[in-house]
Order: C-alpha cells, then structure tokens, then sequence
C-alpha cells in the first residue's frame, strides 16, 4: 500500500497529469497502441529512461516521460529485464511494467534434429525467425573458433534439441548452447563407459554415435547397432557402414550408392579403411550416445534391414547372409553392414 501511495504521489507530481486521480487513471486505462500489437527488444544495460522511448518509438502512443516516471516511482525500474516483450491491445501501463519486471518474453524457437549433419544445422539456422546472423559469413572454421573451439570439425558437434531464444539474439548465442550441451552429454556418457571399451577418447565416441545414429531405423535396435561396431572394433574389422561412405561422397551422392562409390578410398569409406572415420558424420541424439557405451550384450557383427525400420543381427556372416536373401532383394541391402 505504502508503494502505491508513493507512485501515485510521484505520478501526480507530474504536470501534465494533475492530481493523483489522474495519475490513478492513467495507470488503469489501456495504453493507444499504433497497431495491434506492439513488440520491443530490450538489450542488457538499457536505462529505464531509454526503454520508456523506445517503448512509444515501437508504438506506444504516449508520453516517453509518463512511462519513465512511473517505471522510477513504482520502485521497480531497475528490475526490468532485458529480452523481447510484446504488447496486445488492452495492455495498461502497470501490466507492461510487471511483464517486463516478471521477464515475460516472446521467444521464438529453433529445433536440430538428431541425424543432421552440420550444413544442415547451418542451413535451419538461417531460416529461424528473428535471429541475428552474425555466423552468416563466416566459415566453418571461423565459426568454431568464435566458439572458443579452433581447429575442431563442426560435424556431431552440437546437441540435438529444441532451443527457445529472444529476439533479436545472436544465432551465435543459440549455437554456443548447442556446444555446450553436447560436451555436457558427451561427458556424461564418457563417464559411463566400461573399462573394456575399444573407444579411446570422447571423440571416439562421438563419431561412433553419430554412425550409431544414422544406421538406427528403429530405436529399439539402437543398443545392438551399437554393439556390433563396437564388436567389430574389438577384432579389427572393418566397419563397412555406408552413411560414411555417403557422407565422404558429399555433394556428389545423388541418393543411389552405386559399387564404385564403395571402392572409393576417402576418408571417410570404412569399406576400405579400418577403425573409425576421422570425424562425426551428423549429430548424435542422447539415445546413440547412451547406446555407444551401454551397448546390448551381443556377439552380433552383422546386421541388415528387415525393410520396416527393424534389423536383422547376425553372430557370423553365414547367417547374414541367409538373412540378407531372406530381407532384401538385392544382394547387399542398404543396410546390411
């Protein structure tokens, strides 16, 4: 009560409002708005002063001085908080000082997808709604070192994940969260390895899980895929994967992977090349990550599609191939590592 009377007094210092029941009535009255609705982005350190006009610069149709001075004499002008706010019609001038004090922003949001490769992720990056580029021209590289990572591959690097922001922000600022987030759960699950895992480092790891996630159909299966990389590791055979064939092949790979694409030394062909590529192939989901050091407790070193999502596992290769003829038509199956 005491506040009220303070802001009331205040208020009615003001000559253009007169007595405190004009003060009072203009506290209750919905502010003039010059559209429907009227958004504002508050950057950190902007003065209550500042965000008043800019407040009646977006739309607000009223005096920058009124909403400074009630912002001052309410006692809460220096916990508005920075973000983007947007107003409806009907919105008075108590209700938009407690949205911003309560920070009651409109956030917008941007979603990666377990599986994307980074291009990818760069590519949803730039057509999220209301989001500075400021990555937009940089590389690759550069882009990695503005995150405080040079000299790192991007690819895998960023946690798959839903990510709410303000607008107006930096799609750097959303990128550094993904980063982040993806060395948390990186972390999380290199602890949890066994002490008998052919994984050497957390790098390791993420690159199995991002293979581990492209060659899941059914999630299910994702403990056993898993370990049948992992057996294949142990023994030192190849992993004959094709989503690292298709990734080493880039833009070139036109949807059909033909027998010389699996002759092709890159990289990235585990057909002729031994042990893991030499980075991610797309971003790993928790679930791959998890799988990669729990895998389930099978010999299995084959596995091939059923053609609905679900894997056939073999423990030597005359079954998988009975299960090969069985499943697919052709003599090696899209899936059939």
């Amino acid at each position: 009560m005491k506040r009220i009377l303070l802001v009331l007094a205040g208020l009615a210092a003001l000559a253009a409002l007169g007595a405190g029941g004009a003060a009072w009535w203009w506290l209750q009255r919905p502010l003039t708005l010059a559209g429907n609705s009227v958004e504002l982005s508050i950057e950190p350190g902007t003065s209550p002063r500042k965000v008043a006009q800019d407040w009646v610069q977006a739309g607000v149709e009223t005096s920058p001085d009124f909403l400074y001075h009630w912002f001052r004499w309410s006692g809460l002008a220096r916990q508005i908080r920075a973000g983007s706010y947007e107003i409806d019609r009907g919105t008075t001038p108590r209700q938009l000082l407690d949205k911003m004090v309560r920070g009651d922003e409109v956030l917008e949001s941007v979603r990666f997808i377990e599986g994307w490769t980074f291009r990818q992720l760069r590519a949803e990056l730039a057509r999220a709604q209301s989001l500075k580029p400021a990555t937009a021209t940089l590389s690759d590289a550069q882009l990695m070192a503005a995150l405080g990572a040079p000299g790192v591959a991007p690819e895998g690097r960023f946690f798959p994940d839903t990510y709410a922001y303000s607008r107006g922000v930096s799609d750097l600022t959303v990128l550094k969260r993904a980063h982040a987030a993806m060395q948390r759960r990186l972390e999380q699950a290199w602890a949890e390895r066994p002490s008998d895992s052919p994984l050497r480092s957390r790098d390791d790891l993420l690159i199995l899980a991002s293979i581990v996630e492209k060659e899941t159909g059914q999630a299910a299966d994702r403990p056993k895929v898993a370990a049948v990389f992992l057996n294949r590791l142990r023994v030192g055979m190849p992993l004959q994967t094709d989503p690292t064939v298709i990734y080493g092949l880039g833009e070139r790979f036109d949807g059909n992977l033909r027998k010389r694409d699996l002759q092709e030394d890159t990289p990235f062909n585990t057909y002729t090349r031994s042990g893991l590529p030499p980075t991610p192939i797309a971003m790993p989901g928790l679930e791959s990550l998890r799988a990669s050091v729990k895998p389930a407790p099978t010999k299995a070193l084959f596995f091939v599609s059923r053609g609905d999502g679900s894997s056939v596992f073999s423990d030597n290769l005359a079954d998988h191939n009975r299960a090969v003829n069985q499943y697919q038509r052709a003599p090696r199956g899209a899936s059939a590592p």
